[in-house]
């Protein structure tokens, strides 16, 4: 299930409890993050054991727009993990809704 960029900003602005996860490079997080944990895509396969004690907490995925985050949630669903959230439009929509 996918998740707006309205909804994640009351997610964050509540400081609800959920495992947030960037997977641009290093390069894009430099120049403007969310605050999410930094695993670049090409670096995410390896990384998913590391997240195993959150298989059953929700997960919420970005990058730039939508589409390297959707193939990280593809990978982690894949491996079990039960409730994993794609940013709709990534970066690229957060700061046409709320500037950068």
């Amino acid at each position: 299930m996918d998740i707006t960029v309205t909804e994640l900003k009351k997610k964050l602005d509540n400081k609800e409890e959920f495992v947030f996860i960037d997977v641009r490079e290093q390069y894009e997080y430099d120049e403007f993050n969310l605050g999410a944990r930094l695993i670049p895509l090409g670096d995410f396969q390896t990384s998913i054991p590391d997240l195993e004690e959150h298989k059953s907490d929700e997960v919420i995925i970005h990058c730039r727009s939508g589409a390297r985050s959707g193939m990280a949630q593809q990978m982690l669903q894949a491996a079990g993990f039960s409730n994993v959230r794609n940013v709709t439009g990534g970066v690229l929509a957060w700061q046409d809704s709320f500037g950068s």
